[in-house]
């Protein structure tokens, strides 16, 4: 059994990492800067604080670790926190993990991100996965589409305005594709990938592909609700979640999340990796699906 650290053990994609290392018996660190002493899974992993100010201090608590599982990323920015931000803060954690001894780095990137990219969202993306590739760790990077679970929130939040409207705004044709994987499939693979040397770059998509417009009407069948699918230009869907959002005190919608869809970045040609059935897990979840609206800047920044 070996020590890990996993970034935001208590958010989303990290606190299923971490349990499924905690259930293969390893040991488990977190850096977070969200720290949750009522959270159940903060009595079984010590917490460190992710502060990028402190090379040396994040460096201490990587020391003796096998892996650095990192999910840390920003949906977009806020305030003082921009793309280019997270970028220089995954590189300062990278140079800890370079200094700290750390075998091998898990990273949970996006499917085609390039520093190459218009979007900022998937340029950043991109210049993470340079500045791993040229860290001389061995490393492992996934790349996920749409993760669905259960603390998912663009498909909940799809599943909210579903119940609640009866108009839903398609950006664009909404012919445009996505393959979403299950955030059980996803840390699954982030664990055995640890397991693994060398240096290896994956698309971490799930069996099942649907178009945008395909995916809100099948939220929609499960449901049981019946709304008018209304395309508008992709300007003039952002707007409508602008001003929603300003409503709702969030961001619903970001342009990059919409041109990344519309531009097909969120398929793969790659075999699937993952094997959960979103239809199938809808319909496990219909009940709690949507019940309530889930704010990111709520979950991250208040």
């Amino acid at each position: 059994m070996a020590t890990h650290v996993v970034t935001g053990a208590f958010s989303y994609t990290g606190k299923y990492i971490a349990r499924e290392l905690l259930a293969e018996g390893h040991t488990v660190r977190t850096l977070t800067g969200h720290p949750r002493p009522s959270d159940p899974l903060s009595r079984e992993v010590e917490t460190f604080p992710l502060d990028f100010t402190n090379t040396q201090s994040l460096a201490q608590a990587l020391h003796g670790a096998d892996c650095l599982f990192n999910t840390y990323w920003i949906r977009f920015p806020r305030r003082r926190l921009t793309f280019a931000t997270a970028v220089a803060n995954t590189r300062t954690l990278i140079d800890a993990a370079m200094e700290a001894g750390v075998r091998r780095i898990v990273h949970v990137s996006i499917t085609n991100a390039s520093s190459a990219s218009p979007l900022p969202y998937f340029r950043g993306k991109g210049l993470v996965e340079e500045a791993i590739a040229g860290s001389g760790l061995s490393y492992a990077i996934l790349r996920p589409t749409l993760i669905f679970g259960v603390e998912d929130i663009l498909l909940n939040n799809i599943a909210w305005a579903v119940r609640r409207f009866p108009i839903m705004p398609i950006p664009g044709d909404g012919t445009y594709e996505l393959q979403p994987i299950s955030v059980e499939d996803l840390a699954s693979l982030a664990v055995d990938s640890a397991k693994g040397e060398g240096r290896a770059v994956m698309d971490a998509v799930g069996p099942e592909r649907y178009s945008y417009e395909g995916l809100v009407r099948l939220v929609a069948d499960v449901l049981g609700k019946r709304p008018w699918l209304l395309k508008l230009p992709e300007e003039v869907a952002l707007g409508l979640s602008r001003v929603l959002g300003l409503l709702l005190r969030d961001t619903m919608l970001t342009r990059d999340e919409v041109k990344g869809l519309t531009s097909n970045l969120l398929v793969s040609d790659e075999p699937p990796l993952g094997t959960a059935s979103l239809r199938a897990w809808l319909q496990e979840h219909v009940d709690a699906l949507g019940r309530r609206y889930a704010s990111e800047v709520a979950r991250h920044y208040r």
